[in-house]
């Protein structure tokens, strides 16, 4: 919803003709060329010469971006009550169907009483407890295959219409889904390139800065997550009472600490978490003292205030112990603050010649 009505507020900026800086000379023609003629000035025309639907392109890259949201979402809360083991087997298509049957439902718990995780995590659960964590991970099984289907099913119909050289984008996306892949075509086709005006370099390699951090943050929480690295040192600032905890690196060799020791994830997401931080403060006191287009200072204010607010999530995740609806919107958060990196970097993209 934060990154729809953030697309929605940039797209009545740009039909209002909010497009130009204060003191900046207006845009040039070029900025004010439809999506569909910038992309034809780069070759990205259709093999027909003809218009493609861009617009109906960019909602449904926007709508592929969000269905990965929501399956990086499902993933989170399946793995934060450890539910990703209960189905024993993959199979494509029987598995689109919840087990109908008392009969079936002890089927699966049978064979689910032979795997570890129910020896060693979940011993002494009942058949009702086990229905619930079937359900997690039927949903986010589900969840993957409709995504496979929104993507798979409008791109083998409207292949011809994409433009040729957006293509190959498409395709590599395809093999990927990634989600912000998705989110990067949707607003090129959404959101027209504006006039950039000049001396933004250090601005845009803070912003790629910022990103980069906020991305291996992310990135982090994954091992934080799979290690139940939350669970440790619950208290901050300091871990216990130390700024380095003596178990760091316990582990040998050493580089089996940066995956494997949840106290190292976890130092090493704090690290990551503040640095980011820091980073888009920065940006913020830079974005006080240059030009920027309308865009980009409304995609750098709401970068650095959900920053914080993702900040106050992770710090009130774990001193409460990881309660798990509290973590599932901290890690939809992460999702949140990396598309709004990729929007800023989006709009201080330079202008196709």
């Amino acid at each position: 919803m934060l990154l729809a009505r953030i697309a929605l507020k940039a797209s009545q900026l740009f039909r209002s003709g909010i497009g130009r800086v204060s003191g900046c000379p207006p845009r040039s023609v070029d900025a004010r060329l439809p999506v569909w003629r910038s992309l034809e000035r780069r070759g990205l025309q259709t093999s027909t010469g003809k218009k493609a639907p861009l617009r109906l392109l960019g909602i449904w890259m926007a709508g592929c971006a969000g269905m990965v949201v929501g399956a990086v979402v499902l993933g989170g809360v399946t793995r934060l009550t450890e539910s990703g083991l209960s189905m024993t087997e993959w199979r494509l298509i029987r598995d689109m169907r919840l087990p109908r049957s008392e009969a079936e439902w002890e089927q699966e718990f049978s064979k689910y009483r032979q795997f570890p995780e129910f020896k060693y995590v979940h011993r002494e659960i009942t058949l009702d407890q086990f229905k619930f964590l079937y359900a997690m991970e039927f949903s986010h099984r589900l969840w993957g295959r409709v995504t496979g289907i929104v993507f798979a099913l409008p791109l083998l119909l409207l292949y011809r219409k994409i433009p040729s050289g957006l293509r190959p984008r498409f395709l590599a996306m395809g093999g990927l889904l990634g989600f912000q892949g998705f989110l990067w075509t949707a607003l090129e086709l959404l959101l027209p390139a504006v006039a950039i005006p000049t001396g933004l370099a250090s601005f845009r390699r803070l912003s790629v800065l910022t990103g980069s951090l906020v991305a291996g943050t992310a990135l982090s929480g994954a091992f934080v997550a799979g290690l139940d690295a939350g669970l440790v040192y619950n208290s901050f600032p300091k871990m216990a009472d130390r700024w380095i905890p003596d178990d760091l690196l316990s582990l040998q060799p050493l580089w089996r600490n940066l995956f494997e020791n949840p106290t190292t994830t976890q130092f090493d997401h704090r690290v990551l978490a503040t640095c980011s931080t820091l980073s888009a403060g920065a940006l913020w006191i830079l974005s006080r003292r240059v030009a920027l287009p309308q865009r980009a200072r409304l995609a750098t204010n709401a970068l650095c205030a959900f920053i914080l607010v993702q900040g106050s999530l992770g710090v009130a995740t774990l001193l409460l112990y990881v309660p798990v609806a509290l973590a599932a919107v901290h890690q939809a958060g992460s999702v949140s603050l990396l598309s709004l990196c990729v929007w800023l970097v989006h709009e201080l993209r330079r202008l196709p010649k």
